[in-house]
């Protein structure tokens, strides 16, 4: 399952796309499903619509029915215009940044309810610009208003948090190329080296790269993405350590 994304054609620590849930919560969540220390790791399901997990959404062409690129979802910035996703999702090494994307949050069943966002600028490390170097696999986007506001006023945004360590309880939403409803799992995070982390749980296929890992105090730690383009099997899932790496780059991207 490698690349996650199908191409188109042509810091501090603060406060869960998950209503937020807490941390016992989450953890027990992860038990219920089996856990990470078991053979045979749990399977994503369906993700309930609820007003936290519409902060996550789709990155397509020109519109929401367009060819799907990842997934993205919101993030707390200034400007409150900003997203995070993999930086694979955005910009290749072949061509360059990809032209006519729109973020379309909560997006469902063909349903668009806040609507869909256009790109405005990307943000990647100039290490991932020059050699896709997957220790950089991150990106933070903007996007233009609609309707006169902005994302961030429309959904909220879950704020990025950096230095977490590994072992913690995530939720992760995304949205496989294959569903038009997004897909959840509560799982909790390892480390695959000291700059990569990884967890596992079955689903998240082409087009999740980029899902936002969202601990129970709401803070994203993580995306799909980073090591083999953020997994070569739908069952395990990498992403960069959110360290000074990212803490750099989102003050770049919003300063």
């Amino acid at each position: 399952m490698a690349p996650r994304p199908a191409r188109p054609a042509s810091a501090p620590r603060t406060a869960s796309l998950t209503a937020p849930l807490s941390a016992a919560l989450l953890l027990a969540a992860v038990a219920a499903c089996g856990g990470q220390d078991d053979r045979t790791p749990p399977t994503a399901e369906v993700a309930q619509q609820s007003p936290a997990r519409d902060r996550v959404g789709t990155l397509s062409v020109h519109t929401a029915q367009g060819p799907r690129a990842c997934t993205a979802s919101v993030v707390h910035s200034p400007a409150r215009n900003l997203l995070v996703t993999a930086a694979h999702c955005v910009q290749s090494h072949e061509v360059g940044l990809l032209d006519g994307l729109v973020f379309t949050p909560g997006y469902r069943n063909g349903y668009s309810p806040y609507g869909s966002w256009p790109v405005q600028s990307v943000t990647v490390d100039p290490r991932w610009t020059e050699d896709a170097d997957p220790e950089y696999d991150v990106a933070f986007v903007t996007v233009r208003t609609t309707g006169g506001r902005q994302i961030e006023d429309a959904v909220g945004g879950n704020p990025i948090a950096t230095g977490q360590g590994f072992g913690l309880a995530v939720s992760v939403t995304g949205y496989p190329n294959e569903s038009d409803e997004p897909i959840t799992c509560a799982v909790k995070t390892r480390s695959q080296s000291p700059t990569q982390e990884r967890f596992d749980c079955g689903g998240y296929s082409d087009g999740t790269s980029g899902s936002p890992w969202v601990t129970g105090e709401g803070t994203v730690i993580g995306v799909i993405g980073g090591y083999q383009g953020g997994g070569n099997s739908p069952d395990t899932s990498y992403s960069v350590t959110f360290d000074q790496r990212v803490a750099d780059l989102y003050r770049q991207a919003t300063t």
